[in-house]
């Protein structure tokens, strides 16, 4: 026999005993979230929508890049890993730049020799200067002048591979593999994992980056890559040799600075470049874009990024002074001569460097009045002040103690950090202070009681010190 099933009904006052409780936990839930709204504030400025433009690009993998802050002004798959090709050389040519010097002489082993085109041609044991063969490698984009740099510089091709990996990194790229110095396609195994050479459009703009902005060697690796053509001969004197710059980008628009092409079965054409106009620097990073006979890909998605940045990015002082309240120091004491333990204690705050710095008037990204923080924006683009720091302290607290933050964003994006720091010491009050507290209390109560005695104004009372 089956047992039937036993419905418990609620009496009126306990459900109504039931709903004061769930609506008391509503209103202390809601209480919280406005406490944590109120010491998290956001100050939205000429907020926007973010922009949805789709500029029907042929690369796969795309971006344009703020070279100045590193910002990603437009991107298609641009943290998707993909082979590189030749624009790999880039890290090569800075890295030989940073750790050698031009006028070594660099001898080519059978590794190097054996390289497939596009190829310089030279024969194992014929020797060259350093810089010579960087003009053969960025010009001429040659496979076996990539591997003889590579061998010299970090002692072996995986030496340098290391070199290279460990670069990224400094740089910031999150999803680059360097095996190869020359950029052809390659695959490993690291642990267990197989891991390609590739990068992704967004990192491959930051080395491009790097080494146009950041670099010691900066200016050395404009000038090679921005030479239209390059003689040399090897040590011997027995061959010369002749290099051609294949970068059409650079005779194709104003301001173009700087730029590498790449083609490999398993990459596409490639392309990474930089043009500076108008006090605006751009780098355009582009991957798999196109196979043969698409040659020409590359420059239209070039051209058109590059034109989609100029016409749609100024820049602009991003700037807004926030209002900042003095922090609570419990036990704090107060400036104020005298002694008094139930006086409370505040304290004011300013805005410092992330790196310690104190912000100065008049300064570039820094100053109370006439402050600049200038960054490339469009009228899409949505800046957000985000300000936040801690309701109190408890004393001793020291000058320049960090007590919040102020972040600049655009899009969501932080852009600037500053550090919310106290502006001077606040000393505890200990024991000392109660006493001196008292005497004061004392003196000033003997006074008093001198006056009225003498039926005279007592004097002011001297405060301890």
């Amino acid at each position: 026999m089956k047992k039937g099933k036993i419905t418990r009904r609620e009496s009126p006052d306990k459900k109504n005993k039931n709903r004061k409780q769930k609506k008391s936990g509503l209103m202390k839930w809601i209480s919280a979230m406005l406490l944590a709204a109120l010491l998290t504030a956001a100050v939205p400025y000429e907020a926007a929508q973010a922009d949805e433009t789709n500029l029907d690009l042929y690369a796969r993998g795309a971006v344009l890049l703020d070279a100045d802050s590193g910002r990603v002004l437009y991107g298609k798959e641009e943290d998707v890993a993909l082979p590189m090709a030749s624009t790999t050389k880039i890290m090569t040519c800075i890295l030989a730049l940073e750790n050698g010097n031009p006028e070594e002489v660099v001898e080519i082993s059978s590794y190097a020799a054996s390289q497939p085109q596009v190829h310089l041609g030279a024969a194992k044991g014929e020797s060259f200067y350093l810089k010579d063969l960087l003009y053969s490698l960025m010009l001429e984009s040659h496979n076996d002048s990539a591997a003889a740099i590579a061998e010299h510089i970090g002692g072996s091709v995986e030496g340098f591979a290391d070199m290279m990996n460990d670069k990224a990194g400094q740089i910031g790229c999150e999803n680059t593999h360097f095996i190869t110095p020359n950029g052809l396609d390659a695959v490993e195994m690291i642990d267990g994992k197989e891991c390609r050479h590739s990068t992704t459009a967004k990192d491959l703009a930051l080395i491009m980056r790097y080494c146009i902005m950041e670099s010691p060697k900066r200016e050395e690796f404009l000038e090679i890559t921005r030479t239209p053509g390059y003689g040399f001969a090897n040590r011997q004197g027995s061959r010369s040799y002749s290099c051609t710059n294949h970068n059409a980008f650079l005779n194709m628009m104003d301001g173009a600075l700087s730029g590498k092409t790449g083609f490999t079965g398993g990459a596409g054409y490639c392309y990474v470049g930089a043009l500076r106009r108008d006090e605006k620097t751009f780098i355009v990073a582009l991957l798999a874009c196109g196979w043969p006979n698409h040659k020409t890909y590359k420059w239209v998605d070039t051209r058109k990024l590059m034109e989609y940045g100029l016409a749609n990015y100024e820049y602009q002082n991003i700037y807004r002074k926030v209002d900042l309240k003095p922090v609570k120091v419990l036990e704090g004491i107060p400036e104020k001569k005298g002694y008094d333990p139930y006086a409370e204690t505040a304290v004011e705050v300013e805005l410092r460097e992330k790196d310690g710095g104190k912000k100065k008037e008049g300064e570039k990204e820094a100053g109370a009045g006439g402050e600049e923080l200038n960054f490339l924006v469009s009228m899409q683009d949505e800046v957000r002040i985000d300000v936040a720091y801690t309701g109190e302290l408890e004393a001793p607290v020291k000058e320049g103690t960090a007590v919040g933050k102020v972040v600049y964003n655009l899009n969501g994006e932080p852009v600037k950090e500053y550090d919310l720091v106290v502006v001077r010491d606040v000393e505890r009050k200990d024991w000392l202070y109660m006493v001196r507290y008292i005497l004061q209390e004392y003196l000033m109560e003997s006074q008093a009681g001198w006056g009225e005695k003498n039926g005279e104004k007592s004097p002011d009372a001297k405060v301890v010190e």
